[in-house]
């Protein structure tokens, strides 16, 4: 519907626009770390673990939900200082996904943190003075409509279309697209789209394993078969002990790049299937990501955008779809 697209369209021009805001927030929370006044000071650092963590504020959750954390809601137990600047988060975010991660953060934020952990217990706010729509109020304050997830949009965005465009590199498509992959697996590590390993992971692994190895097999004797005839021999017996066709030494070598060709498909596969396990790319790609960067990125590299978008996402984004090829985020 293009009602719904005009409304997924104004969400990212709003996150492009923290671009021209982005470096004067960071200017005045950094400035504000070390403030006075305390409810400024946990103003700073929770604008700060929203922007480089992309935490959300919290107390967004519904009545049928879990208790879902985010950064007002942190409770002293949930984050741990390692020394000398390490921050090490646990707690329960949205959807019940478990957030563990250990960060380094800038020396005033780790000596915040433990200001605000001092005279309390585990199960006190690490945020006292601070909720929702205090934090909410303040950011927009700081950019007409900017909510934690505007920054999370921008962050996810931003990395995306930066990766994109250092990593691409001439290839034929089934590459770009592992490059697109890899772009969109650290997007999703900002965002802590986790995912359990699937049932049928390790029974695919070993069906490729299985196939990779048949595979070389098949390579072996092409390349006894070969050897021979270039010398004018007949070709060995196959397996079943028939005699196989007697080829020139330029088809069997044309059989030798096709078998090759293959057992790199299998192996950049398993590769990108194990490097995927734990990671779910969909969720950053049907809600953090601007489509546009996409499409510019495929029509750029000549990759069919069905590549990396299937049927509902190319029907949720038909308003991308006639972006210019040069479009950056």
């Amino acid at each position: 519907s293009s009602l719904k697209g005009q409304s997924d369209k104004e969400k990212y021009e709003k996150a492009r626009l923290l671009k021209d805001y982005i470096k004067n927030i960071r200017a005045a929370y950094t400035k504000d770390f070390t403030a006075k006044d305390v409810t400024k000071r946990q103003i700073a650092v929770a604008t700060y673990l929203i922007d480089k963590l992309a935490l959300r504020a919290g107390n967004e959750k519904d009545d049928d939900e879990a208790d879902t954390v985010g950064c007002c809601t942190l409770k002293v137990g949930n984050v741990e200082c390692i020394p000398p600047n390490k921050l090490k988060f646990d707690f329960l975010g949205k959807d019940s996904i478990q957030y563990v991660n250990t960060v380094e953060v800038e020396l005033p934020v780790y000596k915040a943190i433990g200001q605000f952990q001092t005279r309390k217990s585990k199960s006190d706010d690490l945020f006292d003075e601070l909720d929702t729509s205090k934090l909410n109020a303040h950011l927009k304050e700081l950019m007409p409509g900017l909510t934690a997830k505007v920054f999370r949009t921008y962050n996810a965005s931003i990395t995306l279309d930066d990766m994109l465009n250092q990593e691409t590199e001439d290839g034929d498509v089934a590459e770009k697209v592992v490059i697109y992959q890899r772009a969109n697996k650290e997007v999703a590590i900002i965002c802590n789209h986790q995912r359990s390993i699937s049932k049928s992971h390790s029974a695919q692994m070993s069906r490729l394993t299985e196939k990779i190895t048949e595979l070389k097999g098949v390579l072996k004797e092409l390349k006894t078969d070969l050897d021979r005839a270039k010398k004018g021999k007949p070709p060995l017996k196959d397996a079943d002990g028939k005699q196989k066709r007697n080829l020139t030494p330029e088809a069997i070598e044309k059989k030798i790049a096709q078998t090759n060709v293959k057992i790199e498909k299998m192996e950049r596969d398993m590769q990108t299937k194990e490097d995927l396990k734990t990671v779910a790319l969909g969720t950053s790609k049907i809600n953090y990501l601007d489509p546009r960067i996409t499409v510019a990125w495929c029509k750029r590299h000549e990759v069919p955008i069905e590549k990396i978008f299937n049927k509902s996402l190319l029907a949720k984004f038909a308003w991308a779809m006639d972006v210019d090829p040069d479009f950056r985020f």
